[in-house]
């Protein structure tokens, strides 16, 4: 298909970057932090419905404080605690309140375990008293409040404990822990990273059980890392890791009574093989909680009321679906205990109203558009407010519709990525913009109209900032691609000139469900990207088939071939920008990270009539080598799909190989592990495949740390130069002109 084919049609946004531009932007200036955006840190809406606090950081005196603000007025109003005023605390990074918010959780020490997990110092503020408790001189695990504020929970070598804050006295409630062996409370590793969540105990509203899902791992397959240190010999990190396709940890769902000490397991009316708790959570009712049991295909979702003073079980959902069904925490229980929940039954995501039974009332949102978060209903008013895809895939706009699905009301109305929090009672939010043009900018809106309040803060002086540097516009365009209008954004030079041939450098990560199109402010990315185009390159991102926030039939169309599809898309994509008179076909490259890196690698190899280079980040290289969670989700189990797995490998397609590769892994990669790159390497050897690889030791998926990042993009960008750079010989303008007419 011919480039000229499809609709190019160019969003130039309102706001446009003057011309007068000296500076050119820096990698130095990148990593080093001189285009960071001022946020808002650890927003937290008081209960009263009028006031907000927010964790304010001082970092030249390396103090940190909660402050507490005035919706109306934005002014002060109170600093609730500051760690210069604690002598036991120096810095606290994070805090949690308790109910009735007379206690605050603070987190110090707080040091990375993986993606979500940490372990850290905790300390409880009484507000009333101006008291501080240490909850445990040990480094503990999600501390969490009970409703009445009494008591903490929290995890401790694989163990789950109740400190009680009245008497001070401390109460193990699990014995079996073990390292690798059972976790009580806390998520395994898989969990954490693919279910998103890693506190898996639950206080019910009474404050006197606690519903928690414990792990046995013992038959789960050990992975190991050397981590090289500065130590004469490496020491070893040993962690369970279910490949896909290997067994999974058992688990199962337990309630502690805190009154008659009672610990049991809980038992549902049906019998499950190989399954999955994706999600516990406590009803209004004290004594009915709610879990969600998921089959190992992933495609059977069952939604469970369990009474726990009954000892029986109720199966009030099911969801069902012919490749997955996603995971969420939008469900939210009313005061009559019915409740909200979000689904992709109809062919998009959208919102749905059940009674307590479980039978529906309604679907409250619908259209040929997603719902993205969903933020919670106002029981007076009878208002759900949610944020959704309506005003286009790459934008977020906040709405409010009544509970029976009639009067929807968009309440954002600048276009572009809008975020809300809303205060307790839902009078007010404080939205969160940003667009392609428009750095972050928080302002107090009206829930009932969305009309402006004020202004909170903004980033009015990085944008003049950036007046002073060579930047160029991102242009948002769709491009028709194997019959799918697909998104795209593309940054040409600053003085492009059409009449010029350019090198084409494509970004993708293309993951299930994903964006990379979107109008939203700039990402470090970004900003490399910008200095490419600076050194004349166009640079492209599409998100093809099998990506997010077009609707389930296109998100799963790579059912069981996952990497077919979007390599297709970017391939095919590639081909017809080639056809542009101002891309140089000769000078194609690719790159991404992770899933990104997995697609660079094979289009590199498949492509290699399109592609002369590749970056690959952190790439799997075999569907074989990660989890079971996320590959079976989308692949089913490497028994099941052996072709699905090795087919669309590039392990498979080396011996394609003919442009420029790059292989970039660090050593302590947890997620996809340095097994993938060094199994990627072996194969290139062997197929007698020239190569460039780096290896960063100790860094985990993230590759990021001292000097580390910027390390990276200068090898990037060195690389890209190498492989892409015009050495050419100078052409005479008449020869370029003819080179350019296409017959």
């Amino acid at each position: 298909m011919k480039l000229f084919k499809y609709a190019f049609v160019v969003c130039f946004l309102s706001t446009t970057i003057l011309p007068a531009q000296n500076n050119t932007i820096t990698l130095e200036e990148i990593w080093g932090g001189a285009f960071r955006t001022e946020r808002m840190d650890a927003l937290h809406s008081m209960k009263n419905g009028q006031q907000y606090s927010v964790l304010d950081i001082n970092r030249e005196a390396r103090t940190t404080s909660i402050d507490v603000y005035d919706y109306k007025t934005l002014s002060k109003v109170k600093t609730l605690v500051s760690s210069s005023d604690i002598n036991e605390i120096s810095y606290f990074t994070d805090y949690t309140f308790s109910d009735d918010e007379s206690q605050i959780l603070l987190a110090t020490e707080v040091e990375s375990i993986f993606r979500r997990s940490t372990l850290g110092k905790y300390y409880v503020f009484n507000t009333n008293s101006n008291t501080i408790t240490l909850v445990a001189e040990e480094k503990i695990q999600e501390p969490t409040f009970s409703p009445d504020g009494q008591k903490i929970a929290y995890g401790y070598n694989n163990n789950l404990f109740v400190k009680n804050l009245k008497t001070g006295q401390t109460e193990q409630i699990t014995f079996d822990g073990e390292k690798n062996k059972i976790i009580n409370g806390i998520t395994d590793w898989v969990y954490e990273e693919e279910f998103s969540f890693v506190r898996a105990f639950e206080w019910n509203a009474d404050s006197n059980q606690i519903a928690f899902i414990r792990f046995d791992e013992t038959n789960v397959p050990q992975f190991s890392m050397d981590v090289y240190g500065e130590g004469l010999y490496p020491t070893e990190s040993e962690f369970k890791y279910p490949k896909a396709g290997e067994a999974n940890s058992e688990v199962s769902l337990h309630i502690y009574n805190l009154i008659s000490k009672e610990l049991y397991e809980v038992k549902v009316d049906k019998a499950y093989n190989d399954f999955y708790i994706p999600r516990i959570e406590w009803t209004n009712a004290p004594n009915i909680l709610s879990a969600q049991y998921m089959n190992r295909h992933q495609n059977e979702l069952d939604l469970w009321f369990i009474d726990t003073k009954e000892q029986r079980s109720n199966l009030v959902l099911e969801e069902r679906d012919a490749a997955y069904v996603d995971i969420t925490d939008n469900l939210t229980f009313l005061k009559d205990n019915s409740f909200i929940w979000t689904s992709e039954k109809d062919g998009f995501n959208h919102i749905y109203h059940y009674d307590s039974n479980g039978d529906l009332i309604n679907q409250v949102t619908k259209g040929n558009w997603e719902v993205t978060n969903y933020y919670g209903l106002d029981e007076k008013s009878k208002r759900i407010f949610y944020q959704s895809t309506e005003n286009g895939s790459i934008n977020r706009d906040v709405y409010s519709i009544k509970l029976n699905g009639r009067d929807k009301e968009r309440l954002t109305k600048s276009t572009g990525t809008n975020r809300a929090a809303f205060s307790a009672d839902f009078s007010y939010f404080i939205n969160t913009f940003s667009s392609a043009t428009t750095p972050p900018e928080y302002t107090l809106n009206s829930a009932e109209n969305g009309n402006l309040i004020k202004s909170i803060k903004d980033n009015d002086k990085l944008a003049q900032k950036l007046l002073d540097y060579k930047t160029s516009k991102k242009e948002f365009s769709t491009i028709n691609v194997n019959g799918n209008d697909l998104n795209m954004w593309m940054i040409k030079p600053a003085n492009f000139d059409e009449t010029k041939q350019y090198p084409l450098f494509m970004y993708q990560y293309s993951g299930p469900g994903s964006q990379s199109v979107s109008n939203s402010w700039n990402s470090s990315n970004d900003y490399w990207y910008q200095y490419l185009a600076q050194k004349g390159y166009v640079v492209v991102c599409i998100d093809g088939r099998g990506t997010g926030y077009k609707g389930a039939a296109f998100k799963k169309v790579t059912q069981k071939e996952l990497g077919k599809y979007e390599l297709e898309d970017q391939i095919q994509a590639a081909k017809q920008l080639g056809e542009l008179s101002y891309i140089d076909a000769s000078r194609i490259g690719i790159w991404g990270w992770s899933f990104g890196g997995y697609m660079s690698s094979n289009a590199l190899f498949k492509g290699n009539d399109v592609f002369k280079m590749a970056i690959a980040v952190a790439p799997v290289t075999s569907w074989r080598f990660y989890d079971t969670i996320y590959t079976e989700r989308y692949m089913t189990t490497p028994q099941e799909n052996p072709s699905g797995y090795d087919d669309n490998s590039p392990l498979s397609h080396v011996d394609k190989l003919k442009g420029d590769f790059l292989l970039i892994h660090g050593s302590a990669d947890d997620n996809v592990h340095l097994q993938n790159t060094m199994r990627m390497v072996e194969a290139l050897i062997q197929a007698d495949k020239q190569f460039e690889w780096m290896v960063y030791p100790d860094d985990n998926h993230g590759i990021y740390g001292g000097n580390t990042r910027l390390h990276l993009y200068k090898k990037m960008s060195n690389f890209i130069d190498k492989t892409l750079g015009d050495k050419r010989p100078k052409v005479e303008e008449k020869d370029i002109e003819r080179s350019n007419i296409k017959g």
